[in-house]
């Protein structure tokens, strides 16, 4: 599931801040489920030309993603 936080255009250009969830259930990347519910945070920035999606960029918090499918310790 996918939320919305916020979200704002300007100019030709869309900034979205979300939140993904779900449970871990299957192997990702080599790394075996935990049962645990998961989030990852992110935002995204989409360039829009003539009403269509021509760029996006976008950086989501995988630290803290890999962590609570205990792939990774947490930091201290």
């Amino acid at each position: 599931m996918h939320t919305i936080e916020d979200q704002i255009a300007e100019g030709d250009k869309v900034m979205t801040r979300l939140r993904g969830r779900g449970t871990f259930q299957g192997e990702i990347l080599g790394i075996p489920p935990n049962g645990k519910v998961v989030t990852i945070q992110g935002i995204a920035i989409h360039r829009i030309a003539n009403g269509k999606l021509v760029e996006h960029w976008g950086v989501a918090d995988k630290l803290s993603f890999l962590q609570q499918m205990d792939a990774i310790p947490p930091l201290v």
